[in-house]
C-alpha cells in the first residue's frame, strides 16, 4: 500500500507542477493584457510626457467623454478609422494610433507599442509652441518690440489640439505608405517571376501578396473617407476647434447687461459697451465659422493619403494585366493542346482505313483470286498508305482553312 501511494504521490506531482505552469503562463498573459488595456500616456503642452495606469472610468471622469466614445478606442473591438470632435475632445481612432486630445493635454495608448513610440517621440518635439524655443533671445530688445512679435507669434501659431491631430495624422500617413513601399517591393518581382514561369510556388506567393495589397488598401481607404467626410462638413471641422470653444464670449450681453434707467447719465455709456459686445459677438460668429486653417492641414494630409491610395491601385492594375498577360498564355497552351489532339485524331482515322483493309484481308474465307497473286501485296500497301496520307493532308487542310490550325 505505502509503494502504490508513493507511486501515486509521484505521478500526481508533475501533473499539479504543469497545472500550476499553465495557470501562471495564463495569469501572467492576462495581466499584460490587462497592462496593455490600461496603460496611457498623457502629454501636456510643454511636450512633458506622464504614463497613467487608468481604466475606462478614470478616463471618463477625467475628459469628459462618453462611454461609446472610449469604446471605440478600445484595443480588443473591431472599429474603422475615425476622427470624432465632441465638445471637450477630439477622439482619435487611426489603426494603431489611439488618442484623446483635449485643449491641453493628449492621451495615447498603449505608449509602449513599437509602432506608437515614434508617435510619443514626435508629439514630445513638436507639441511645445514654438515661441518657446526662442527663449531668451530677445533681451536686447526694447520691451514693445518683445510685445509686438508675442502677438504676432500667437496669432500665426497653431492651436495645441491641432498640432497633435497634425502628428498623428502625419504618423498613420507615413506608416501606411512606408507599408505600401514595403508591399510594392515585394510585389513587383514577384510578378515579373510569374509572367517569366508559371508555378504553383509562384502563384501561391502572389496570391498571398494580393491578399495583403486587398488588406492595406481597404485601410487606407477608411482613412481617406474619414478626411474626405472631415473636408465635406464644415460643422464637423468647427467641432475640432477645442480652444476656439473654450475662449467665451465676452461677459457683458444682452441678457446679462444693467438695467439703466432712461434718466440714468450713463445711458451713452452702456449703449456704446452693448454695440462693442454686439459686434464681439458677430466677429465671434465669424470665426467660429472659419475652418480655413484646419481644412488646409487635412488637405495636405488627403491628398497625402490619395497618393497612397493611388500607388496601391496602380498595383492593382498591374496585378489584373499579370492575370490577363497569365490567363493568355494558359489559353494559348490550350489552344496547342487541341491542335495536338486534332493531329493525333486525324492520324487514327486515316491509320483505321489501313486497318480496315488489314481486316478485310484478312478473313479466312476461300475466294478464287487469293491464288497466284502474291505480287499484288506491295500494290494494296501502296495505295492503301496513299489513300491515307491523302486523307490525311486533306483534313488538315479543311482545319488550316477554317482556322481551326496555325498557318
Amino acid at each position: 500500500m505505502c509503494a502504490l501511494e508513493m507511486a501515486r504521490d509521484g505521478l500526481l506531482v508533475p501533473a499539479a507542477a504543469e497545472t500550476a505552469q499553465t495557470q501562471a503562463q495564463a495569469s501572467a498573459a492576462a495581466k499584460k493584457k490587462t497592462t496593455s488595456l490600461r496603460s496611457w500616456i498623457s502629454l501636456d503642452h510643454d511636450g512633458q510626457g506622464t504614463v497613467l495606469d487608468l481604466d475606462k472610468h478614470a478616463i471618463i471622469r477625467r475628459v469628459q467623454i462618453h462611454a461609446r466614445d472610449l469604446r471605440l478606442l478600445d484595443p480588443l473591438l473591431s472599429y474603422p478609422s475615425t476622427i470624432l470632435g465632441r465638445e471637450k475632445v477630439i477622439v482619435l481612432n487611426l489603426e494603431h494610433i489611439k488618442a484623446i486630445i483635449t485643449a491641453d493635454e493628449v492621451l495615447l495608448r498603449d505608449p509602449l507599442d513599437d509602432n506608437v513610440l515614434p508617435i510619443v517621440e514626435e508629439l514630445q518635439r513638436r507639441l511645445p509652441p514654438s515661441s518657446a524655443n526662442f527663449n531668451g533671445q530677445g533681451e536686447e530688445e526694447d520691451a514693445s518690440g518683445v510685445q509686438k512679435d508675442g502677438e504676432i507669434d500667437d496669432e500665426n501659431e497653431f492651436p495645441f489640439e491641432f498640432r497633435a491631430l497634425e502628428v498623428a495624422l502625419e504618423g498613420i500617413c507615413s506608416f501606411l505608405d512606408a507599408q505600401t513601399r514595403q508591399l510594392e517591393a515585394a510585389a513587383y518581382p514577384a510578378l515579373d517571376e510569374l509572367t517569366s514561369k508559371i508555378s504553383s510556388r509562384n502563384l501561391d506567393r502572389v496570391r498571398k501578396l494580393k491578399s495583403a495589397m486587398t488588406r492595406l488598401t481597404n485601410r487606407v481607404q477608411k482613412v481617406r473617407d474619414e478626411l474626405e467626410q472631415l473636408l465635406d462638413d464644415d460643422d464637423d471641422m468647427a467641432d475640432l476647434y477645442l480652444s476656439r470653444k473654450m475662449v467665451g464670449t465676452s461677459p457683458i450681453s444682452d441678457s446679462g447687461a444693467p438695467n439703466w434707467s432712461l434718466a440714468s447719465p450713463t445711458i451713452t455709456i452702456g449703449s456704446k459697451v452693448s454695440r462693442t459686445s454686439r459686434a464681439s459677438a458677430a466677429t465671434t460668429v465669424e470665426e467660429e465659422n472659419d475652418v480655413e486653417e484646419l481644412e488646409m492641414l487635412l488637405e495636405a494630409y488627403f491628398m497625402q493619403i490619395d497618393g497612397t491610395l493611388n500607388k496601391l491601385t496602380t498595383l492593382r492594375e498591374y496585378i489584373d494585366d499579370t492575370e490577363d498577360y497569365i490567363n493568355i498564355q494558359l489559353d494559348n497552351h490550350r489552344n496547342q493542346l487541341i491542335q495536338l489532339e486534332l493531329f493525333l485524331s486525324s492520324g487514327t482515322v486515316c491509320l483505321s482505313m489501313c486497318s480496315l483493309v488489314a481486316a478485310i484481308f484478312g478473313m479466312n474465307i476461300p475466294y478464287t483470286w487469293n491464288d497466284g497473286h502474291e505480287y499484288v501485296f506491295k500494290w494494296v500497301i501502296i495505295v492503301t498508305g496513299m489513300v491515307c496520307a491523302s486523307l490525311f493532308l486533306l483534313i488538315m487542310s479543311y482545319a488550316q482553312h477554317k482556322g481551326l490550325v496555325g498557318s
